[in-house]
């Protein structure tokens, strides 16, 4: 049966790969991957390398390479339906029974999409006509800055009941398409549907490829509700989503770190203050299904949340929900902002250093807890260090890994029993949020990888580069893995960015739109370069129309998986290196001469796409 890539993903996201190959053999954490003896081949050296961040395994000795999904089919021989089959269970999924209604909501699906785009192009331009006056009043009020009120997509609702339904209703959009999508609301009663959104600052929600998908909105005048959000809808699911975080992910990725605080604006005014790696939950506590997003990110996010007694509220509720998904190396921290200020208002008044002193001085997921079951009371007799102490193991039961409840446990028997009466503090200075860059950063290196290998590389950065420019529909369905791939040459690096930061909409850009966005970025010499009517191709499927968009497809997919791996050569030669360095024995020696040439023969060879003929230039194949 056919499984939609939805359903594929959720099944990635809910069982980690590491998990899965860790009850096949024994991992070593390095960094932020693991390393293991090879099952599929016998070794003696480990050459088989476990990403939970990229989501794949790759060994260097004999070439397995493949996801969660791709190694239980390996490892346990079943099909690629039994392997599907066999991880939902495992993560608590039900199979998806593909039916003529399940194709027909697909289809709504890409139609609400264009739907909600459209409407935020509407809310857009009412907010710069003369009718949004008073929501740019507002918003100027609050300290945005023109750039930050366009990047957020800002816009506004006008104080009418079909201002909304009347502008979209003649762009081949029907009523039941904006019922659908949570734009108008129909009485329970009977009669006209009419707008949701009346007289309020609007705030696209858009998913993490940039797509809008909801809204919310700020009153203006007088409200029931302050603030207003889309209800769910096949594209929105509120729990589900953070505010901000097609936009905070780069900079998480990069920096380790990423902000969780209350509300649109705390997000909006810590991205204006040069703190890009904020998110925020739709107006509800912080779910575990939010927790999980950003833990794909970083090991410990950090939460920030209001200095009031509302914002302790949600601190206390967030370590609650997040102990059964608890996993060694995953964690919260929690940043405690002064009383009565919010990020917003701590930005506006103090500048970024006043909240980085707060974010330094974030709590760890212990201390939290520890506070919440009520270590913060008096502790001097044996009746309260045995009720604290109950109410504790009540919340570690929750932890499903048990070393970590193991530890987690040692560390609250420590505190319960250390002598309070001396005064000092049971549990010494807190420790700040770790901050690490990527793995793949350290392998962006000033001197390159040298030989054949650094050949072999640029010319494989040089294909890819041509076959997204040639067709630009696969750089919008290959964003996150074009995202995340490491590039050694920096001004393909600039080039890739410029072009992923372009890519935000429902839709591909054109080839045109390209053209325009990387001449205004200054970038048109080397567009001329890799595809101007001079341009030299080093793979065939990447020339625009000497192959079609399918066989593009398939030699993108080859090169992105031949960079990841020799990426991660080059990351295998450099720990041989470091080892040897520690110590001059006979197997690191050997471990070193076998990663440099594995190194040096990486493959250059791209794939060969039957059918399309043969080609006498051995050199036309290589990326």
């Amino acid at each position: 049966m056919a499984f939609t890539p939805q359903f594929l993903d959720e099944i990635r996201a809910r069982v980690p790969l590491s998990d899965v190959i860790g009850r096949r053999v024994r991992l070593i954490r390095k960094g932020r991957e693991h390393s293991a003896l090879c099952p599929f081949h016998n070794e003696k050296t480990p050459s088989f390398t476990v990403s939970d961040e990229k989501g794949f395994f790759h060994c260097f000795g004999c070439g397995a390479h493949g996801d969660v999904i791709g190694f239980v089919m390996r490892d346990e021989g079943l099909s690629f339906p039994e392997a599907v089959e066999k991880l939902a269970g495992e993560a608590g999924l039900q199979i998806p029974k593909e039916t003529p209604r399940d194709r027909a909501r697909a289809e709504e699906q890409l139609s609400l999409y264009g739907v909600m785009e459209q409407a935020a192009k509407y809310f857009e331009s009412e907010l710069r006509a003369d009718t949004g006056a008073a929501a740019r009043t507002y918003l100027k009020g609050r300290g945005l800055k023109a750039e930050t009120i366009e990047g957020f997509r800002l816009g506004y609702a006008p104080d009418s009941r079909n201002a909304l339904k009347t502008a979209l209703l003649g762009k081949e959009i029907s009523e039941a398409m904006l019922v659908t999508a949570g734009l108008l609301i129909e009485p329970e009663s009977g009669g006209a549907s009419y707008d949701r959104f009346r007289n309020r600052v609007i705030f696209p929600i858009q998913d993490r490829r940039g797509r809008v998908i909801a809204f919310g909105g700020r009153a203006l005048g007088e409200a029931q509700a302050k603030y207003l959000n889309s209800p769910d809808t096949p594209v929105f699911h509120k729990g589900a989503v953070l505010y901000g975080m097609h936009l905070a992910r780069g900079t998480a990725r990069k920096s380790g770190r990423i902000i969780a605080v209350e509300g649109y604006m705390d997000v909006i005014a810590l991205h204006q203050g040069g703190l890009v790696e904020t998110v925020a939950p739709l107006g509800t506590a912080l779910t575990e299904l939010q927790m999980e997003e950003m833990w794909r990110l970083v090991d410990a996010p950090v939460l920030c949340f209001d200095g009031d007694a509302a914002g302790r509220k949600a601190a206390a509720r967030a370590a609650e929900r997040a102990l059964p998904r608890l996993k060694s190396g995953k964690s919260l921290f929690f940043a405690a902002l002064p009383m009565g200020q919010d990020p917003d208002s701590l930005i506006g008044e103090s500048g970024k250093p006043a909240i980085e002193e707060v974010l330094s001085g974030a709590e760890p997921l212990s201390e939290q807890l520890w506070r919440v079951a009520g270590g913060g009371d008096d502790l001097t007799t044996p009746e309260s260090r045995a009720a604290l102490n109950r109410r504790l193991n009540g919340y570690l039961q929750q932890i499903p890994d048990d070393d970590l409840k193991s530890f987690f446990r040692r560390h609250y028997k420590n505190r319960l029993f250390e002598p309070f009466a001396k005064g000092k503090s049971p549990y010494g200075p807190r420790p700040a949020p770790r901050r690490r860059p990527r793995d793949d950063e350290k392998l962006l290196p000033q001197q390159g990888l040298g030989g054949r290998a650094e050949g072999s590389s640029a010319r494989r950065e040089r294909t890819i580069l041509q076959t997204i420019l040639n067709y630009p529909q696969l750089l919008h369905d290959f964003h996150e893995e074009i995202e995340r791939l490491p590039l050694l040459a920096a001004r393909y690096r600039a080039f890739r960015d410029t072009l992923l930061a372009a890519d935000v909409g429902g839709t591909a850009l054109n080839k045109s739109e390209i053209n325009h966005i990387l001449t205004q970025a200054g970038l048109e010499k080397l567009l001329d370069e890799l595809v101007g009517g001079d341009a030299a191709y080093l793979d065939w499927a990447a020339k625009a129309d000497a192959a079609g968009l399918d066989d593009a497809r398939v030699q993108l997919r080859h090169a992105l998986d031949l960079q990841h791996r020799l990426i991660d050569m080059e990351k295998f030669r450099r720990e041989a290196e470091d080892a040897l360095a520690g110590d001059m024995s006979e197997e690191n020696l050997q471990r070193l001469v076998e990663s440099g040439r594995a190194v040096n023969e990486s493959p250059g060879t791209e794939v060969q796409i039957p059918g399309y003929g043969d080609n006498d230039n051995t050199e036309a194949g290589r990326g």
